[in-house]
């Protein structure tokens, strides 16, 4: 893999490359945007050039010591940090700047891999605010999040941040395809517009058996029902599988966003050929208010499962309060 085969991040990838090029690379970068649109393909892919003996325009060798270590998953000067459970633990940061106190083994650059920065805790990001105050020499740190939000504004301040976008949804259903070949262009341009242009999103979401749980509750939400105890019935049998979901929660209810936000600017749009059919189906029956009161339901919901509150609770309270505002009032 190298740069030129990443697609749609253009303006992410010639920063990159000119800071490669020219060797005045940041001691630390924050790549930030939406999950599923590369961030964490071009960290690894930047690490590989890094760490590649022979590079070549951008281009690691593949058969270096440094790429054959790398490969395998043994590079010693290549450190990934993912979360423990739910976020990225103070033991970690802690771990990792002991690390730091030695020299990179094989005398050139080490480059430390954090993702999903954005879940850390206040006291882990004080920690590792330390090790960006004062970057020990010969250390790359690549840090992979959904959002600068949710970081410290001081961390985000000692970075240099590289936004990534969602991919326009024609270059997203070619992606899709490329990795789902099965599917037939309308399909996975639907699915391209489903996750609004996230293609590692929609792939993650179709192996994890998350859009079949979205496509039933999605159908339950724009279908009218006949009394308000049908739709609390519905809402609290689906909030049972929501919750037993797991990993695909958080997923789950960012699809729902991107749906609301949809039906939200079809209300506003002289022309609505572009959107799904089930926005077209809810599109003149939901309010703008009602809209929004579903949208900030789902931001309470996420807020709720980042406080680690109960899932049974929480997927409860969310669909109680979808199906309740889908009425016309």
């Amino acid at each position: 893999m190298s740069f030129s085969a990443i697609l749609g991040q253009t303006k992410p990838l010639t920063l990159l490359s000119r800071a490669v090029g020219s060797g005045r690379l940041a001691h630390a970068y924050l790549f930030t945007g939406p999950d599923g649109v590369g961030k964490t393909t071009v960290a690894l892919d930047l690490a590989a050039v890094l760490l590649c003996r022979r590079p070549q325009a951008l281009r690691p060798c593949g058969s270096c010591p440094g790429c054959l270590k790398l490969q395998s998953g043994n590079h010693p000067d290549f450190l990934r940090i993912a979360p423990e459970g739910a976020a990225i633990k103070i033991d970690q940061i802690r771990n990792l700047k002991k690390a730091l106190n030695f020299a990179p083994f094989e005398g050139g650059l080490r480059i430390i891999l954090l993702e999903d920065v954005q879940t850390m805790r206040r006291e882990a990001g004080n920690s590792l605010l330390k090790i960006l105050e004062e970057p020990p020499a010969d250390n790359l740190l690549l840090l992979v999040g959904n959002a600068a939000g949710g970081l410290l504004d001081t961390i985000v301040s000692r970075c240099q941040v590289i936004p990534f976008t969602p991919l326009p949804l024609p270059l997203a259903a070619e992606i899709i395809r490329g990795r789902k070949p099965e599917l037939d262009a309308a399909g996975s341009l639907a699915l391209a517009a489903l996750v609004d242009g996230c293609p590692g999103q929609a792939l993650t979401l179709e192996a994890d058996g998350v859009l079949v749980l979205y496509r039933r509750l999605l159908d339950e939400l724009v279908t009218e029902m006949a009394s308000p105890a049908m739709r609390v019935e519905k809402a609290l049998a689906l909030a049972a599988e929501m919750a037993e979901s797991k990993e695909g929660l958080e997923p789950l209810l960012a699809l729902l966003r991107i749906f609301l936000k949809n039906t939200l600017a079809a209300r506003t749009s002289a022309t609505c050929t572009s959107f799904v059919p089930e926005v077209m189906r809810v599109r003149e029956r939901w309010s703008l208010s009602q809209l929004s009161a579903k949208i900030a339901a789902i931001d309470l919901a996420e807020q709720a499962l980042a406080r680690n509150c109960n899932r049974s609770l929480t997927s409860e309270v969310l669909l109680l309060d979808l199906f309740d505002c889908s009425t016309p009032s």
